[in-house]
């Protein structure tokens, strides 16, 4: 019986590699062309950084990230004085110059590294460091380690800890990397500077008012805070910190944002649910993809009432399968370009095997062109989450 018992559990665990091995090799199939295409026209760009364009309304100096509030417009009584707020809806007269540089930036790197990843061509990361030197290194281009200007208000606030959302996308730079690490293909004097610049931005992000506000935020901002923590943390190798990201969606993030039935009642209230939702799974599934290891799954723990991000999945899923049986209001902008190929699909697919989410993500699009999407995806190369 003991016997029978252990080969049924060796002839299980040969079907399960199997089964991922097929999806991975699914994966890089369904990828491989448009990937490459995009790597190859970006192998001769030049990189654009914070520098390169300077805000007038900036209180900080030209190494400094500067962004707006999103959803803050002039006030049509007093258009001279303090911004106004309308909720989700993106005034387009803000500045974005070193937001569009930043998710440029992050799709290059991570374009040219997935490139690498399918062929071996040393060609594509060299293209990738060329980038990363630009922000991190070269005194002259190199961003200041801080947000302390970002989603500022005019008349208001010269920044804000929401403003820290604008750095996720440096999420898959640092993936990047630390694959282009164990390969050992950056010079040692080079990581060393990068890894201190991530180093000095995770501890200014949890030192700083702006980032303790973030982190404290009751919806995706405090997802994304720990998304971004847990990610330069594993990056910085510092391991009080991814300590801390695994406690905090353990004991904060997944019991005070989850409802019983799967839903984020906080994203829910917005004037985009649709899409809000959306965005804080995907925050919530890629920081569950990040920390778990075989010690410390994340993907499996579940809260005494029950909460767990499957149960998260599960409740947005049938939304995704078929947008139409949507039960909530509409969004108030961007509806229509909704849903795409979102990462807590695939990480979903990767961690439990569910056939049905793979099968929706497959079909969904992968490389979208809408600003608001790119914004707000923050995993946009699956090629760099296989291992």
């Amino acid at each position: 019986m003991n016997n029978y018992l252990g080969l049924l559990i060796v002839l299980f665990s040969l079907t399960t590699v199997t089964a991922k091995e097929d999806v991975t090799d699914q994966i890089r199939q369904l990828l491989q062309a448009e990937t490459l295409q995009r790597a190859d026209a970006g192998l001769e760009s030049v990189p654009v950084t914070v520098t390169a364009t300077r805000a007038e309304r900036s209180a900080g100096g030209i190494h400094d990230f500067y962004s707006e509030g999103d959803y803050w417009w002039a006030n049509p009584q007093d258009p001279n004085g303090p911004f106004i707020r309308r909720d989700g809806e993106t005034n387009p007269d803000n500045f974005t110059a070193h937001r569009h540089a930043m998710i440029r930036f992050s799709q290059l790197v991570g374009d040219l590294t997935s490139a690498w990843i399918l062929t071996g061509d040393k060609k594509y990361t060299d293209a990738a460091m060329r980038h990363i030197r630009a922000w991190f290194i070269n005194q002259k281009t190199m961003m200041n380690p801080n947000l302390l200007y970002a989603q500022a208000i005019k008349g208001i606030a010269t920044g804000r800890g929401i403003g820290i959302i604008d750095t996720i996308h440096l999420i898959e730079v640092v993936q990047s990397l630390r694959l282009m690490e164990a390969r050992g293909i950056i010079e040692e004097k080079e990581l060393k500077t990068i890894r201190l610049w991530f180093s000095d931005y995770l501890t200014w992000m949890s030192t700083h008012r702006y980032g303790i506000n973030e982190m404290e935020a009751k919806n995706n901002h405090g997802t994304c805070w720990a998304m971004q923590a847990a990610a330069f943390a594993l990056f910085t190798q510092n391991e009080e910190m991814i300590r801390f990201c695994r406690e905090r969606y353990r004991t904060v993030l997944l019991p005070n944002q989850m409802a019983t039935d799967g839903s984020f009642p906080l994203e829910l209230e917005r004037t985009k649910p649709y899409g809000y939702s959306l965005f804080n799974l995907d925050a919530m599934s890629t920081l569950c993809h990040l920390l778990t290891t075989p010690e410390e799954n994340l993907w499996d723990y579940t809260t005494a009432d029950g909460r767990n991000i499957e149960k998260g999945i599960a409740w947005l899923f049938p939304f995704v399968k078929d947008k139409g049986s949507w039960k909530h209001q509409p969004d108030i902008m961007f509806w229509e370009k909704w849903p795409v190929a979102h990462p807590f699909l695939l990480f979903g697919s990767m961690h439990h095997y569910r056939k049905d989410y793979f099968r929706t993500w497959k079909k969904l699009e992968h490389f979208p062109t809408n600003e608001e999407v790119i914004r707000n995806l923050p995993i946009r190369h699956p090629l760099l989450w296989l291992n």
